[in-house]
C-alpha cells in the first residue's frame, strides 16, 4: 500500500495506552474521556479512535475514519512539498587565461541561469602548474561576479580549495531591472569618400 510509511505512526482503537484522553472531532464537544468510553464513542460514530497527539496531557484522539485520516495525511504532505521550492547549482568552469570570448559565453550562461532562479557556482581549475597563476584566477572570478551584479549577489568569495578557486552567486529578487549584459555589435564597415 502508499499509505504503509504513515500507517505506523499513529495509534488507534485498542493501540492507545493512555487511562484518559481528549476526543475531537466532528459533531463532538472537545472533552476529557476515559479510554473505554471513548472507544465506544468510536463504536457508536462507527470510525477509529485516532491518537493525534500523543505527547499532549492527556493525549489528544480524534474520532475520523482512519483511511480517510491517512488521505488527509498523504495530501497534506503533497501540497507541502508542491509548495517548496528547488534550487538547482549550475557550475562554470574557467581556465586561469579564459579569453574574452569564452568568458562571455560563460557570462550569458549564467545571466541564463540566474534569471531561471538558479545559483551559480563558478571555478577556476588549476592544471599542473598554472597554480601559480592563482591571482589571475581570482581577478577572472571578480570580474565575473562584478559583471553579474545586477543579476546576483555574492554568497562566497573566491576560496582555494585544493586546485579549483570557486565563488557562489545566487539570484537576486523577483523585480529586479532586467537588461542585457551583452550587446552584440556590428562589424565596422569602411567606407570611402
Amino acid at each position: 500500500m502508499k499509505n504503509d510509511s504513515l500507517k505506523g505512526q499513529h495509534r488507534i482503537n485498542e493501540q492507545i495506552r493512555a487511562k484518559e484522553v481528549r476526543v475531537v472531532g466532528d459533531n463532538i464537544e472537545s472533552a476529557v474521556y476515559p479510554i473505554a468510553r471513548a472507544l465506544r464513542m468510536a463504536e457508536e460514530h462507527e470510525c477509529d479512535l485516532v491518537e493525534i497527539s500523543p505527547n499532549a496531557v492527556p493525549p489528544v484522539c480524534r474520532l475520523i475514519d482512519y483511511s480517510k485520516f491517512l488521505y488527509q495525511l498523504k495530501k497534506r504532505q503533497k501540497e507541502q512539498k508542491a509548495k517548496q521550492v528547488k534550487i538547482n547549482v549550475k557550475e562554470i568552469r574557467f581556465g586561469p587565461q579564459t579569453d574574452d570570448h569564452d568568458y562571455n559565453f560563460k557570462l550569458k550562461h549564467a545571466i541564463g541561469f540566474l534569471q531561471g532562479g538558479d545559483k551559480v557556482k563558478a571555478y577556476v581549475f588549476f592544471k599542473g602548474r598554472s597554480i601559480l597563476f592563482k591571482e589571475q584566477g581570482e581577478v577572472l572570478l571578480l570580474r565575473f561576479a562584478n559583471d553579474l551584479e545586477e543579476y546576483a549577489k555574492v554568497e562566497q568569495m573566491p576560496i582555494l580549495e585544493g586546485k579549483r578557486m570557486t565563488i557562489s552567486l545566487s539570484p537576486k529578487k523577483a523585480g529586479a531591472p532586467v537588461k542585457p549584459a551583452i550587446k552584440p555589435t556590428a562589424p565596422k564597415v569602411k567606407t570611402e569618400e
